[in-house]
């Protein structure tokens, strides 16, 4: 069962995501900071994360560029959630190794599409 590391300072948006994930048979795991997120990496890298933009502690920005740096850590999928909707925005999350990215409010259509784009499920369940 692949694993999905789902970053938000949101409760609420964690739980949405992880249950549209649940459903794609996904292995949730949660961290609401980019820092946390970093621990979670270090002790074991998931196949995809789902991240946030602007959290405390340390921002989805942040995190990407930290994981990226990790041994392996150009491996898992990272799909950003966002409400950041900037080209700008965008244009960073891609060039700093971020996969695909996703606007807030999001769907299970949606999540769906997102990681059959980047190869984590064969199609939208």
């Amino acid at each position: 069962m692949k694993t999905c590391l789902v970053v938000d300072d949101s409760s609420v948006i964690r739980k949405i995501a992880s249950r549209i994930l649940e459903e794609m048979n996904f292995r949730i795991i949660e961290a609401e900071d980019g820092a946390q997120a970093l621990e979670a990496c270090k002790q074991q890298l998931p196949d995809a994360v789902l991240l946030d933009w602007n959290m405390p502690v340390m921002d989805g920005f942040d995190f990407l560029i930290n994981l990226r740096r990790l041994p392996g850590g150009d491996q898992p999928k990272v799909v950003f959630c966002t409400t950041e909707n900037g080209i700008d925005h965008i244009s960073r999350a891609l060039h700093a190794g971020a996969n695909e990215y996703i606007m807030k409010p999001f769907d299970k259509d949606i999540v769906a599409a997102k990681f059959q784009e980047v190869g984590l499920i064969a199609q939208p369940v």
